[in-house]
Protein backbone atom coordinates (compact mmCIF):
# COMPACT_ATOMS: atom_id res chain seq x y z
CA UNK A 1 0.00 0.00 0.00
CA UNK A 2 0.73 3.37 -0.40
CA UNK A 3 0.56 6.24 2.17
CA UNK A 4 0.78 10.06 2.02
CA UNK A 5 1.71 12.48 4.67
CA UNK A 6 -0.02 15.91 4.52
CA UNK A 7 2.55 18.42 6.07
CA UNK A 8 0.48 21.70 6.75
CA UNK A 9 0.90 25.10 7.95
CA UNK A 10 -2.66 25.46 9.62
CA UNK A 11 -4.45 29.04 10.05
CA UNK A 12 -6.78 29.86 12.64
CA UNK A 13 -9.29 29.84 9.31
CA UNK A 14 -11.11 26.70 8.87
CA UNK A 15 -11.88 27.81 5.21
CA UNK A 16 -8.54 28.26 4.33
CA UNK A 17 -7.21 25.01 5.85
CA UNK A 18 -10.00 23.45 4.05
CA UNK A 19 -8.87 24.96 0.83
CA UNK A 20 -5.27 23.89 1.65
CA UNK A 21 -6.02 20.16 2.55
CA UNK A 22 -8.54 19.78 -0.91
CA UNK A 23 -5.03 20.60 -2.65
CA UNK A 24 -3.08 18.40 -0.77
CA UNK A 25 -5.17 15.51 -1.29
CA UNK A 26 -5.53 15.71 -4.78
CA UNK A 27 -1.77 16.10 -5.21
CA UNK A 28 -1.40 12.79 -2.83
CA UNK A 29 -3.94 10.72 -5.09
CA UNK A 30 -2.27 12.13 -8.47
CA UNK A 31 0.75 10.30 -6.52
CA UNK A 32 -1.15 7.20 -6.00
CA UNK A 33 -1.93 6.86 -2.35
CA UNK A 34 -4.23 4.69 -0.91
CA UNK A 35 -4.68 6.08 2.50
CA UNK A 36 -3.97 10.04 3.19
CA UNK A 37 -2.98 11.36 6.62
CA UNK A 38 -3.44 14.84 7.77
CA UNK A 39 -1.97 16.61 10.97
CA UNK A 40 -3.55 17.33 14.46
CA UNK A 41 -5.62 20.68 14.72
CA UNK A 42 -6.15 20.46 10.92
CA UNK A 43 -9.02 22.85 10.82
CA UNK A 44 -7.92 25.29 12.77
CA UNK A 45 -4.51 26.18 14.81
CA UNK A 46 -4.80 29.17 17.87
CA UNK A 47 -4.11 29.45 21.26
CA UNK A 48 -7.24 32.09 20.94
CA UNK A 49 -9.81 30.71 23.22
CA UNK A 50 -12.38 33.03 22.10
CA UNK A 51 -11.55 32.69 18.58
CA UNK A 52 -12.06 29.34 19.29
CA UNK A 53 -15.21 29.91 20.44
CA UNK A 54 -16.49 31.60 17.66
CA UNK A 55 -15.16 29.42 14.63
CA UNK A 56 -15.37 26.13 16.17
CA UNK A 57 -18.63 23.81 15.36
CA UNK A 58 -20.08 20.41 16.64
CA UNK A 59 -19.16 17.32 14.91
CA UNK A 60 -22.41 17.75 13.09
CA UNK A 61 -22.33 20.92 11.42
CA UNK A 62 -18.51 20.95 10.72
CA UNK A 63 -17.65 22.15 7.41
CA UNK A 64 -13.94 20.54 7.25
CA UNK A 65 -15.07 17.07 8.33
CA UNK A 66 -17.99 17.91 5.36
CA UNK A 67 -16.08 18.76 3.06
CA UNK A 68 -12.78 16.23 3.67
CA UNK A 69 -15.64 13.54 4.01
CA UNK A 70 -16.60 14.80 0.08
CA UNK A 71 -13.05 14.60 -1.00
CA UNK A 72 -12.36 10.79 -0.04
CA UNK A 73 -15.48 9.78 -1.77
CA UNK A 74 -14.61 12.01 -4.74
CA UNK A 75 -10.88 10.40 -4.72
CA UNK A 76 -12.32 6.75 -3.54
CA UNK A 77 -9.41 6.98 -0.82
CA UNK A 78 -8.62 6.37 2.81
CA UNK A 79 -8.44 9.65 4.18
CA UNK A 80 -7.17 9.78 8.38
CA UNK A 81 -8.38 12.81 9.62
CA UNK A 82 -5.55 13.76 12.21
CA UNK A 83 -7.82 15.37 14.33
CA UNK A 84 -10.22 18.72 14.77
CA UNK A 85 -11.57 20.84 17.46
CA UNK A 86 -15.01 20.44 17.90
CA UNK A 87 -17.87 21.25 20.48
CA UNK A 88 -18.23 18.63 22.77
CA UNK A 89 -21.34 19.65 24.28
CA UNK A 90 -19.83 19.75 27.47
CA UNK A 91 -21.33 21.16 30.07
CA UNK A 92 -17.78 23.12 31.23
CA UNK A 93 -17.70 23.92 27.29
CA UNK A 94 -14.35 22.12 26.15
CA UNK A 95 -13.99 21.40 23.02
CA UNK A 96 -12.92 18.01 21.57
CA UNK A 97 -10.05 17.29 20.06
CA UNK A 98 -11.31 14.08 17.91
CA UNK A 99 -9.79 11.75 14.89
CA UNK A 100 -11.01 10.59 12.03
CA UNK A 101 -11.33 7.80 9.67
CA UNK A 102 -13.11 7.71 6.60
CA UNK A 103 -13.24 5.28 4.32
CA UNK A 104 -13.73 5.51 0.16
CA UNK A 105 -17.20 5.99 0.36
CA UNK A 106 -16.84 9.77 2.70
CA UNK A 107 -18.52 7.50 5.32
CA UNK A 108 -16.96 7.75 8.90
CA UNK A 109 -15.26 4.27 9.71
CA UNK A 110 -13.98 5.62 12.99
CA UNK A 111 -13.21 8.38 15.76
CA UNK A 112 -10.84 8.59 18.41
CA UNK A 113 -10.84 11.53 21.34
CA UNK A 114 -6.94 12.45 22.24
CA UNK A 115 -6.64 10.73 25.52
CA UNK A 116 -3.77 12.97 26.78
CA UNK A 117 -3.86 16.37 27.38
CA UNK A 118 -0.54 18.80 26.77
CA UNK A 119 -0.35 20.59 29.93
CA UNK A 120 3.23 21.30 29.77
CA UNK A 121 5.78 24.21 31.14
CA UNK A 122 8.88 23.96 28.56
CA UNK A 123 10.69 26.98 30.28
CA UNK A 124 11.12 30.24 28.38
CA UNK A 125 7.72 31.53 28.69
CA UNK A 126 6.58 28.33 26.30
CA UNK A 127 3.44 26.65 28.26
CA UNK A 128 0.30 24.89 27.07
CA UNK A 129 -2.64 24.09 29.04
CA UNK A 130 -4.58 21.72 26.51
CA UNK A 131 -7.04 20.73 29.36
CA UNK A 132 -8.02 23.86 29.76
CA UNK A 133 -9.95 23.64 26.35
CA UNK A 134 -10.10 20.64 25.42
CA UNK A 135 -11.87 17.23 27.58
CA UNK A 136 -9.49 14.07 27.44
CA UNK A 137 -11.30 10.80 25.77
CA UNK A 138 -10.87 7.31 27.41
CA UNK A 139 -11.29 5.03 24.83
CA UNK A 140 -8.51 3.48 22.62
CA UNK A 141 -9.19 2.83 19.05
CA UNK A 142 -8.22 0.08 16.55
CA UNK A 143 -10.14 0.02 13.02
CA UNK A 144 -10.08 -2.63 10.64
CA UNK A 145 -9.76 -1.39 7.08
CA UNK A 146 -8.95 -3.73 4.03
CA UNK A 147 -5.78 -1.65 3.87
CA UNK A 148 -4.64 -2.76 7.81
CA UNK A 149 -5.62 -2.60 10.79
CA UNK A 150 -5.08 0.86 12.21
CA UNK A 151 -4.32 2.29 15.37
CA UNK A 152 -5.17 6.19 16.43
CA UNK A 153 -3.61 8.18 18.39
CA UNK A 154 -2.79 11.69 18.22
CA UNK A 155 0.57 13.81 19.11
CA UNK A 156 1.07 14.14 22.95
CA UNK A 157 -0.03 9.96 23.30
CA UNK A 158 3.22 9.71 21.76
CA UNK A 159 4.38 9.35 25.31
CA UNK A 160 2.31 7.19 26.63
CA UNK A 161 4.12 3.57 25.63
CA UNK A 162 1.35 1.47 27.17
CA UNK A 163 -1.38 3.42 24.47
CA UNK A 164 0.80 2.08 21.51
CA UNK A 165 1.28 -1.49 23.30
CA UNK A 166 -2.47 -1.62 23.64
CA UNK A 167 -2.70 -1.08 20.28
CA UNK A 168 -0.38 -3.55 18.61
CA UNK A 169 -1.99 -6.25 21.11
CA UNK A 170 -4.82 -5.44 19.06
CA UNK A 171 -3.92 -6.03 16.51
CA UNK A 172 -2.51 -2.51 14.87
CA UNK A 173 -0.23 -3.08 12.16
CA UNK A 174 0.26 0.68 11.67
CA UNK A 175 -0.63 3.35 14.12
CA UNK A 176 -1.05 6.94 13.24
CA UNK A 177 0.63 9.74 15.18
CA UNK A 178 -0.93 13.36 13.54
CA UNK A 179 0.61 15.89 15.67
CA UNK A 180 1.67 19.53 16.23
CA UNK A 181 4.54 19.60 17.96
CA UNK A 182 5.90 22.10 19.74
CA UNK A 183 9.82 23.29 18.26
CA UNK A 184 12.16 22.71 21.33
CA UNK A 185 10.46 18.87 22.07
CA UNK A 186 10.22 18.38 17.86
CA UNK A 187 13.76 18.92 17.83
CA UNK A 188 15.19 17.17 21.29
CA UNK A 189 12.56 13.95 20.63
CA UNK A 190 10.35 13.64 18.11
CA UNK A 191 11.99 10.99 16.03
CA UNK A 192 13.55 9.26 18.91
CA UNK A 193 9.75 8.78 20.41
CA UNK A 194 8.33 8.02 16.81
CA UNK A 195 11.12 5.48 16.27
CA UNK A 196 10.95 3.40 19.98
CA UNK A 197 7.38 3.62 19.43
CA UNK A 198 7.62 1.52 16.17
CA UNK A 199 9.87 -0.63 17.75
CA UNK A 200 8.48 -1.77 20.97
CA UNK A 201 5.12 -2.89 19.00
CA UNK A 202 6.68 -3.95 15.48
CA UNK A 203 4.15 -1.67 13.90
CA UNK A 204 4.54 0.61 11.10
CA UNK A 205 4.16 4.41 12.63
CA UNK A 206 2.65 7.64 10.56
CA UNK A 207 3.29 10.64 11.66
CA UNK A 208 1.44 13.19 9.60
CA UNK A 209 2.63 16.98 11.17
CA UNK A 210 1.51 20.48 11.38
CA UNK A 211 4.99 22.93 10.98
CA UNK A 212 6.41 26.41 10.62
CA UNK A 213 4.74 29.72 11.89
CA UNK A 214 1.42 29.33 11.50
CA UNK A 215 -0.79 32.67 9.81
CA UNK A 216 -3.02 34.25 12.42
CA UNK A 217 -6.38 36.46 11.86
CA UNK A 218 -6.88 37.37 14.96
CA UNK A 219 -4.36 38.13 17.88
CA UNK A 220 -2.59 35.35 19.99
CA UNK A 221 0.35 34.35 20.65
CA UNK A 222 2.50 33.25 17.88
CA UNK A 223 2.30 29.50 16.75
CA UNK A 224 5.52 27.65 15.52
CA UNK A 225 5.33 23.27 14.92
CA UNK A 226 8.42 21.19 14.22
CA UNK A 227 7.44 19.62 11.29
CA UNK A 228 9.13 16.65 9.97
CA UNK A 229 6.36 14.41 9.63
CA UNK A 230 7.76 10.65 9.39
CA UNK A 231 6.83 7.24 8.61
CA UNK A 232 8.77 4.38 10.56
CA UNK A 233 8.91 0.87 9.89
CA UNK A 234 8.11 -1.65 12.11
CA UNK A 235 11.74 -2.17 12.80
CA UNK A 236 12.90 1.62 13.59
CA UNK A 237 14.06 2.82 10.20
CA UNK A 238 12.87 6.19 9.06
CA UNK A 239 11.51 5.54 5.72
CA UNK A 240 10.12 9.22 5.17
CA UNK A 241 10.71 12.50 6.64
CA UNK A 242 8.95 15.40 5.16
CA UNK A 243 11.54 18.21 6.45
CA UNK A 244 10.46 21.62 7.39
CA UNK A 245 7.52 22.57 4.74
CA UNK A 246 4.38 22.18 3.86
CA UNK A 247 4.19 18.97 0.81
CA UNK A 248 3.12 15.72 0.82
CA UNK A 249 5.52 12.94 1.16
CA UNK A 250 4.47 9.78 -0.50
CA UNK A 251 5.84 6.57 0.87
CA UNK A 252 5.28 2.54 0.28
CA UNK A 253 4.30 0.13 3.52
CA UNK A 254 5.05 -3.61 2.76
CA UNK A 255 2.61 -5.39 5.76
CA UNK A 256 4.93 -8.07 5.31
CA UNK A 257 7.36 -6.22 7.42
CA UNK A 258 5.17 -6.14 10.79
CA UNK A 259 5.01 -9.74 11.13
CA UNK A 260 8.49 -10.47 10.27
CA UNK A 261 9.45 -8.20 12.75
CA UNK A 262 7.34 -9.41 15.80
CA UNK A 263 8.18 -12.74 14.50
CA UNK A 264 11.85 -12.06 15.34
CA UNK A 265 11.41 -9.54 18.20
CA UNK A 266 8.11 -11.36 19.74
CA UNK A 267 7.92 -8.88 22.40
CA UNK A 268 3.99 -8.07 22.51
CA UNK A 269 3.22 -11.63 23.70
CA UNK A 270 5.96 -11.82 26.59
CA UNK A 271 4.12 -9.73 29.54
CA UNK A 272 4.39 -11.10 32.68
CA UNK A 273 2.69 -9.64 35.73
CA UNK A 274 4.59 -8.08 38.64
CA UNK A 275 4.49 -6.72 41.53
CA UNK A 276 4.65 -2.59 41.81
CA UNK A 277 7.85 -0.72 43.45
Amino acid sequence: MRAALVQMSSSDDPGTNLAAMRSMIAQAVAGGADLICTPENANCVTSNRAHQAAVLRAEAGDETLAGLREEAARHGVWLSIGSLGLRSGDADGRFANRSFLIDPTGAIAAHYDKIHMFDVALGQGEHYAESAAFRPGDRAVVVDTPLARIGLTICYDLRFAHLHRALAQAGAQIVLGPSAFTVPTGRAHWEVLLRARAIETGAFVLAAAQTGIHPRTVDGPERRTWGHSLAVSPWGDVLADAGEGPGVTLVDLDLAQVDEARRRIPALIHDRPFTGP
